[in-house]
């Protein structure tokens, strides 16, 4: 970044079509808001790809920056609760759909969609956990709530994906015995790696089901939805829940009311998008306990602003392991 201007990848609207390119964009190109952050990583999302790819209309202006979360230091500040030099992430709120976000060297935004970044993480650690992460951990602290103990047996749909990965990490590392629902034979040692117990192919739940299976799973997290998600909710056990956070497999849900009603599990909801702030600051909280930097290590990899466009078919065709953190300054 320089005095006159700083790198960004931007989107353009040109005769009916998307273009992405780099740029040096001004102060003058930021949206009004009360904090500016000098940028130094964001993370490359599955929301991210549809955004490159121009598919499902993620972007809802033009120009704009895409990038979904970032993590950084305040500039500038004129909101009571942040000062320059604080350290924040965010993720959500609309940034890299509605409003200019984390691929770019500045950003500025609402103060209050920021969190400060809890002892114990580094920007670099906040975007190889991300929103991906950040959504993992909404969703196992949805099951706790529901009154998920270790020691049972849970599912995690999308294993070897941004969010499936963490999930699986997470529920391993709080003690629960973990199946890993891929449709990637090939990452078996990777998620064995984060502690999965066991690999089941996605191949398994593809085909419709019945509307109850033999019961199995105290918990689950799915991030595919769909066909996938009804036979989950299938073979959940009494008493159990599954937190959805994810559509990659389809936004339906072919089901009956009978894992409902005949065995009294839950179906959770988990939204990271505008999840208040409470327990969003709660969450990042658990993250920099429950996980090491190794951990972090394990599921990601670095990238530069310069290879976003060619990862984004990548991502939607399920090639990408993991997390993809994004170095905005390399």
């Amino acid at each position: 970044m320089s005095e006159s201007g700083f790198r960004a990848l931007v989107a353009r609207e040109a005769g009916g079509q998307q273009q992405i390119a780099l740029e040096t964009l001004t102060e003058a190109d930021l949206p009004a808001a009360d904090v500016t952050v000098d940028v130094e990583y964001s993370s490359f999302n599955y929301k991210d790809g549809l955004a490159l790819a121009g598919r499902n209309r993620i972007l809802r202006r033009y120009p704009i920056v895409p990038g979904i979360d970032f993590a950084g230091t305040v500039a500038t500040s004129e909101n009571p609760r942040l000062r320059p030099g604080d350290r924040v992430v965010l993720t959500g709120f609309g940034i890299g759909e509605g409003w200019s976000g984390g691929f770019a060297e500045r950003a500025r935004v609402k103060g209050d969609w920021l969190v400060k970044l809890p002892e114990g993480l580094d920007t670099r650690q906040a975007m190889a956990i991300g929103t991906a992460g950040f959504t993992a951990m909404l969703a196992v602290m949805a099951l706790e709530r529901h009154g998920l103990a270790p020691g049972g047996e849970v599912v995690v749909s999308g294993a070897a994906g941004g969010v499936g990965s963490i999930a699986v990490r997470l529920l391993s590392r709080l003690g629960h015995r973990v199946a890993a629902l891929t449709g990637r034979a090939s990452e078996r040692g990777f998620l064995e790696s984060l502690g999965a117990s066991e690999i089941i192919d996605r191949s398994a739940y593809q085909a419709p089901g019945k509307p109850l299976e033999r019961e199995r799973w105290q918990g689950a997290v799915d991030t595919v939805g769909g066909t996938i998600l009804a036979n989950i909710l299938a073979a959940t056990a009494y008493g159990g829940a599954v937190a959805a956070c994810g559509l990659a497999g389809g936004a339906d849900l072919p089901t009956s009311v009978f894992p409902f009603i005949l065995r009294g599990i839950a179906l959770l909801g988990i939204d990271s998008v505008q999840c208040p702030m409470a327990p969003r600051e709660a969450a990042w909280q658990r993250l920099a306990r429950d996980l090491t930097a190794a951990d972090l290590a394990a599921v990601s990899e670095e990238i530069a602003l310069e290879d976003l466009p060619a990862r984004a078919e990548a991502i939607l065709a399920g090639r990408v392991r993991g997390r993809t953190i994004v170095n905005v300054r390399r």
